[in-house]
């Protein structure tokens, strides 16, 4: 059932900014789709054409009309979906945590249901990032056979650079981030090449930094999430969020939804919320909702490059 303006009002302020502030270090899918907040949840996508680096004809006559340019055009209409979970603390363990200081079962409670919120928006992100159909013809590369990055005579380097390459005819713009998954991440810092380039200058092994100065790109980002299906047992090896391709992308830092970038991930202003937590005696325990409206967005496909079954 929603809940009524006034009950949205509702809410625990401090538990609510820690929800706002909170990142699970293992989640990698705001630093390729940036937050940003919306004041409504229905909008239209603001998608971006070739208007910036188009040639056009500026000059203008005394008297003659001004040259007239517009950025980016509204495209499909996009709803947030709303998440919502409630974290419980029974009243034993609260009583027990009372006794030893630090200890804050609240922000514990709210933080479990926020890493399983984040679990899923990551999940999302990555369909869509990983998602073929979703490249032009020329923005994506299946590798076989020698060139497979597991393969020593493949070379990584040259994939890359076409990928850049295409991007920036696409965009303008060389890309700024590389995203690997774990399995990928650990066999481009065993590739013979790699390390062949590095091996007068470190001892070390093969660091995220060390590839980024390889590959010529701002960053290269390792999303370590893995997630388990409701039907797997609980001694089931868990399944990387990030499969076992590879992303090149331009992403803008300003989080801002007007300027050009990969995707976006669309959030309701003022979220995640809290709700006033209250107690229900049929369990005996504390309640934590926790209530989260947001959608992630591809917004600008040229900006990004797939590399499928690299190993």
């Amino acid at each position: 059932m929603n809940m009524n303006s006034a009950q949205a009002r509702v809410i625990d302020p401090i538990l609510s900014t820690h929800a706002r502030g909170y990142r699970n270090a293992e989640f990698i899918g705001h630093r390729l789709f940036p937050i940003v907040e919306i004041p409504v949840r229905g909008m239209r996508v603001i998608r971006f054409d070739k208007t910036s680096f188009r040639k056009m004809n500026m000059r203008r006559a005394p008297g003659a009309r001004t040259q007239r340019v517009q950025f980016g055009y509204a495209s499909d209409p996009v709803a947030l979906h709303q998440v919502a979970l409630e974290g419980v603390v029974p009243w034993e363990h609260q009583e027990e945590a009372m006794k030893v200081p630090g200890i804050n079962l609240a922000k514990n409670a709210v933080e479990d249901v926020l890493n399983m919120t984040a679990l899923d928006r990551e999940m999302e992100i990555a369909k869509l990032v990983l998602d073929a159909t979703k490249y032009g013809a020329n923005n994506k590369l299946t590798l076989a056979g020698a060139d497979k990055w597991n393969d020593d005579a493949s070379d990584p380097a040259k994939d890359i650079k076409e990928g850049k390459e295409q991007i920036r005819r696409r965009t303008g713009r060389y890309p700024n981030q590389l995203t690997l998954s774990p399995p990928v991440y650990n066999v481009l810092s065993e590739h013979p090449k790699i390390k062949e380039q590095f091996k007068y200058t470190s001892s070390d092994s093969i660091t995220v930094e060390m590839l980024a100065k390889y590959f010529d790109v701002d960053e290269v980002i390792v999303g370590k999430a893995v997630y388990l299906e409701d039907s797997d047992d609980d001694d089931a090896d868990a399944k990387d969020v990030w499969g076992t391709d590879a992303v090149l992308s331009f992403t803008s830092k300003r989080s801002d939804y007007r300027t050009p970038s990969f995707g976006y991930t669309y959030r309701l202003m003022g979220h995640p919320m809290v709700e006033k937590p209250y107690s229900e005696r049929n369990i005996k325990s504390w309640v934590y909702p926790v209530t989260e409206d947001w959608s992630p967005e591809m917004t600008g496909m040229d900006a990004g490059f797939l590399f499928q079954s690299p190993i």
